[in-house]
C-alpha cells in the first residue's frame, strides 16, 4: 500500500540523515566539536544534543510513548539543549541521540501513518504520525544541512559518510572559489556602473 511505502521511504531518510549528522563530529577536538561558529552560537556537537531531544518528544509523548529517561519540559526551553556543558561528553550526547531514535524508530515501526498525535505547541494541535515524520526529517535535514557547512569550514571536509569522501584538492578548490569570487565582484561592478549611467552590463557565459 501507499501509506508504507510513504512510511518506509520517510523513515530511511530520516535514518540515513542521522548517521550523516553524527558523522560530521568524526575526528574533531572536543573544542572544534563544541565551539561556537556562528554569531548565534551554532555548533556540531549542539546540533546533536538539540536532535536528540526533539526526536525523542516528537516520536514519543506526541503519540503517548514517552522517552523512558527525563527530558526538559518543553515549557522551559531556554536554548540549552543547543550546546554541550563541559560535564556532558561526546559520548553521551551520541549515545542519547541513539537512544532517542531507537525509540523513535520504535514508535515508527508499531504505529500506522495516520497514527493520531497531539503537539501541545503547536497552533493546530492533532497531527498524524505522517505530519511528524516529516517535520523531524526536515529539522533534522536542515540541522545536518547546517553540519556540513560548520565542518567544511573547521577542516574543508565534505560529504555525507566516509565511504564517498573524497580526497581534498585545495588548488581545485582554491580555483574553483576563486571562480565564484570574480563572478560576484563582477555583478557587482557591473551594478554599480548601471546605476550610475543607467546601462546594463552585456551578458556573458560563465
Amino acid at each position: 500500500m501507499i501509506d508504507d511505502v510513504a512510511k518506509d521511504y520517510l523513515h530511511g531518510q530520516l535514518r540515513s540523515t542521522r548517521q550523516a549528522l553524527v558523522w560530521k563530529l568524526d575526528g574533531l577536538s572536543e573544542y572544534d566539536v563544541r565551539r561556537p561558529l556562528t554569531a548565534t552560537g551554532t555548533n556540531l556537537l549542539g546540533l546533536v544534543k538539540h536532535l536528540a531531544t526533539w526526536e525523542a518528544r516528537y516520536l514519543g509523548e506526541i503519540f503517548d510513548r514517552p522517552f523512558p529517561e527525563p527530558l526538559p519540559r518543553w515549557q522551559d526551553a531556554d536554548g540549552s539543549d543547543l550546546w554541550a556543558t563541559p560535564g556532558e561528553t561526546r559520548e553521551q550526547i551520541i549515545d542519547f541521540y541513539q537512544r532517542a531514535w531507537e525509540h523513535a524508530d520504535a514508535t515508527i515501526k508499531e504505529l500506522s501513518i495516520d497514527a493520531p498525535g497531539h503537539v501541545p505547541w503547536w497552533p493546530r494541535p492533532n497531527v498524524k504520525l505522517f505530519n511528524i515524520m516529516i517535520h523531524v526529517l526536515q529539522d533534522t535535514t536542515r540541522h545536518a544541512g547546517h553540519a556540513d557547512i560548520l565542518r567544511e569550514q573547521l577542516d574543508g571536509r565534505t560529504g555525507v559518510m566516509a565511504e564517498y569522501e573524497e580526497q581534498i584538492d585545495t588548488a581545485a578548490r582554491e580555483a574553483y572559489w576563486a571562480k565564484i569570487e570574480r563572478a560576484a565582484q563582477e555583478a557587482a561592478d557591473c551594478s554599480h556602473h548601471a546605476d550610475l549611467s543607467d546601462t546594463h552590463c552585456p551578458v556573458g557565459t560563465p
